[in-house]
């Protein structure tokens, strides 16, 4: 599984990077999320969907 965010729907509301800390970190410019791996581990599969669940703006994109 891959993971990215979107940075043009993403407002920072840090619910990805609590949910799956491995996973996603918050800039300091702008506070939005971004990926910290492409590739999600087989392990962090299920955080990863989690945290795009939790994404109240739809920006965490699984493929």
């Amino acid at each position: 599984m891959k993971v990215r965010v979107d940075s043009e729907l993403c407002q920072g509301h840090t619910l990805c990077a609590m949910n799956a800390p491995d996973l996603f970190a918050l800039r300091d410019e702008d506070g939005h999320a971004y990926a910290l791996l492409e590739e999600v581990p087989a392990d962090k599969e299920g955080q990863a969907r989690e945290a795009a669940r939790s994404c109240p703006e739809q920006a965490i994109v699984l493929f």
